[in-house]
């Protein structure tokens, strides 16, 4: 492998591993690798919640209804998003396993099957939510009011017109990310970023056009940041490399993109859908309940960061130590990299409670709305700190290992029953609006701890990966 990401031999010690005396293993990443790996994805973690508070900061200068429009698409983005997200993991899954496998021929023939499943499967879900926009949003959010609605709809158009750009840009990153180069998707994401936050100075406080310059905006930068990552992945020096000339239908690499891709997209696709289910029940609450729901999911976001960067580099270094047959290694790296999750996200938890008095005065919303928001912040981060990696982090060393029905599987059950069925009755039956929905998290997040913690200490895991 190019640059330092090839097999090294090391000690233990050096890796913070125990060995019998005088005896040397050959490790796959040293620490310096997943340093390299891990810090500027967590770089470009921060970029994405940071750019995405500035959006609804900047949007909320528009009115709460704008705020509320902008928060309710974003949920179905995340829905459609999570789709090629899901497929685009399963592309870095198998050709994580290829390199494992020392087998770079395979790695760029997943690669370029990568690359044209998630293109087509982009297009057809932005040209099915502009044509059924209307009937998507009532059936949603029947009950919001018609200036929501209307913010809502402009919104969703320009945002789905993005996701061909942004599904071939994740397919991109994660492909970088199964070579261990994941400094290259930072620095796109950084130009992409940049773009974002111009664009919204000029679109939104230039123009004045509001929810229209926001997606505008984030349409642009999406394409800029795809053009850069797929100029530089036609780079015949790299690793994984894709060529368009040599695309062609390879059933067999598709099915093995999708057997991994299509659960987790279904997975993520059904959470994505239940938070989707759970906002509709706090817009039954009011305009303030949404607003401070949006304020809350920006301000959150920055305490779970380590892990969401962790969850990404779990499948590199899951993956390729599953290809190479080196079960052992995988424990050793999952037990590494989650003692570095939880303490990282702790300290970025507690750091998001503590700076709540100073966040909190940067949206221009209600006093109610922010002192709701507050409350669903502490009961998130302050969780958070004990149940979230376990919760989120750890389900990639599942998938990395091709276990990806089980996650699927207790996913959707505990999000229908525990988080949908549990918030219905405490948000409605108890009456506690947005505060009983984000309880019922809490408890959707336990169930998954119990679950997942006991399928990896069980081992099953391991029977799943069969090399091709």
């Amino acid at each position: 492998m190019t640059g330092s990401m090839a097999r090294k031999e090391s000690t233990p010690e050096r890796m913070g591993g125990v060995s019998e005396p005088g005896r040397q293993k050959q490790y796959l990443f040293t620490n310096s690798d997943l340093k390299r790996l891990i810090a500027p994805l967590i770089v470009e973690q921060i970029l994405a919640v940071t750019v995405g508070m500035v959006d609804t900061m900047m949007v909320s200068s528009a009115g709460e209804a704008a705020t509320s429009g902008v928060s309710l698409v974003d949920m179905i983005n995340n829905l459609l998003i999570n789709v090629f997200a899901a497929v685009s993991t399963g592309g870095a899954v198998v050709s994580s396993q290829f390199l494992g496998q020392k087998n770079r021929k395979r790695a760029c023939e997943a690669a370029d099957q990568l690359m044209m499943i998630t293109g087509l499967i982009s297009i057809a879900i932005m040209v099915g939510a502009i044509l059924f926009r209307h009937g998507l949003l009532r059936l949603l959010y029947g009950g919001i009011a018609d200036d929501v609605m209307n913010n809502a709809l402009i919104y969703l158009i320009l945002s789905a017109l993005s996701y061909p750009f942004l599904a071939i840009y994740n397919s991109c990153a994660a492909l970088f990310r199964s070579m261990g180069n994941s400094r290259i998707s930072m620095q796109a994401s950084i130009v992409m970023n940049i773009i974002n936050v111009a664009g919204d100075i000029l679109f939104i406080f230039g123009f004045h056009w509001g929810v229209a310059g926001a997606a505008l905006a984030s349409l642009i930068s999406r394409m800029t940041a795809c053009v850069i990552l797929v100029i530089r992945l036609h780079n015949t020096g790299l690793e994984i490399h894709v060529s368009f000339g040599r695309l062609r239908w390879n059933s067999g690499m598709i099915g093995k993109i999708l057997h991994i891709g299509i659960p987790g997209g279904i997975e993520n696709s059904i959470f994505q859908l239940g938070r989707v289910l759970v906002v509709s029940i706090i817009a039954i609450f009011g305009t303030t309940q949404i607003a401070a729901n949006a304020v809350a999911n920006n301000l959150d976001g920055m305490g779970v960061l380590p892990g969401q960067a962790m969850n990404l580099a779990m499948i590199t270094v899951i993956g390729r130590c599953v290809g190479a047959g080196d079960f052992e290694q995988a424990e050793y790296y999952t037990k590494k990299m989650m003692k570095l999750t939880y303490l990282i996200s702790g300290l970025c938890c507690l750091g998001v409670i503590l700076t709540m008095p100073l966040t909190m005065k940067l949206y221009g919303l209600s006093e109610e709305t922010l002192k709701l928001a507050a409350v669903l912040v502490l009961i998130h981060d302050g969780c958070a700190i004990i149940l979230w990696p376990a919760s989120f982090t750890l389900t990639n060393v599942l998938r990395a290992a091709n276990d990806v029905k089980f996650p699927m599987c207790i996913s959707i059950l505990s999000m229908v029953i525990v988080r949908l069925g549990a918030g219905y009755l405490l948000a409605v039956g108890l009456g506690l609006g947005a505060v009983g929905v984000w309880c019922a998290m809490i408890l959707d997040w336990v169930v998954r701890v119990i679950c997942f913690v006991g399928r990896y200490r069980s081992g099953k895991w391991k029977t799943f990966y069969r090399a091709a």
